[in-house]
């Protein structure tokens, strides 16, 4: 009898500090995955808007000391399971992910970073969004992503500046907007916002509207898994991008 377990792969997962979905999400997400555990570090948000104070949430040093937090845990890779660089910029993320690096030395992604990877690995260029935010979020995420090349076809929002309340809407709500948007027949649709309950509906809808759906607390998990060298497919039942995109 050895008196200790066997190699463990440790994902760390920066979460926004009022979301209730992402951590119960990701959890589940990894159920079936008995070596790979999830570790979370909140860093403060509780607004999703364009105010200067909303904005400076996303600021480097309190999520780059969440990410240090994570450190301890001596986890194989750092996630950031947000999606404020749809609005600010994809740069904002690649800039996150080198400090994170740099003042860690652990690998690290986002969500955001991860769609727009599966997105170009999969032939993505008409793409339905999803969202619970205000207009002068959606308008500059779907500027942001026509600038690289996607272009959003058909969206919903739900014109709220959360971020707790983002959780309280139904799955019931969100696969009726998925349906809307699906209907402009997009390469894919993404359901952008980790505190949104789209995860679950992936497996189910997209058999039923024949197109993928790739929701970003999914994006996140999916690229954490890629960056610690355990292989996505080993998540089942959670849609076509854990079977489909490696």
């Amino acid at each position: 009898m050895t008196d200790k377990i066997g190699p463990q792969t440790r994902l760390g997962v920066l979460t926004p500090s009022s979301n209730t979905v992402l951590e119960p999400l990701t959890a589940a997400l990894l159920a079936g995955v008995d070596d790979v555990t999830a570790h979370f570090a909140r860093f403060r948000v509780r607004e999703i808007s364009m105010r200067e104070e909303a904005l400076g949430q996303f600021d480097l040093e309190p999520i780059l000391a969440a990410a240090e937090l994570l450190a301890d845990a001596k986890v194989d890779a750092i996630i950031w399971s947000g999606t404020a660089a749809g609005w600010r910029g994809f740069a904002t993320d690649e800039a996150l992910c080198r400090r994170i690096t740099e003042r860690t030395g652990i690998a690290a992604g986002t969500s955001v970073l991860a769609l727009n990877e599966i997105f170009t690995a999969t032939g993505v260029r008409r793409f339905g969004l999803v969202t619970p935010y205000l207009d002068e979020i959606q308008a500059p995420i779907v500027e942001n992503y026509r600038a690289a090349g996607f272009d959003c076809v058909a969206e919903r929002h739900l014109l709220d500046r959360g971020n707790f309340s983002f959780a309280l809407y139904s799955e019931a709500l969100i696969a009726s907007l998925i349906r809307e948007v699906a209907a402009a027949k997009p390469d894919a649709v993404t359901v952008f916002c980790t505190n949104f309950r789209g995860t679950r509906l992936a497996e189910e809808l997209e058999q039923e509207i024949g197109i993928p759906i790739y929701d970003t607390v999914a994006t996140a998990v999916w690229k954490g898994l890629q960056l610690t060298g355990v292989d996505p497919g080993r998540v089942k039942g959670w849609g076509r991008l854990f079977r489909e995109v490696s």
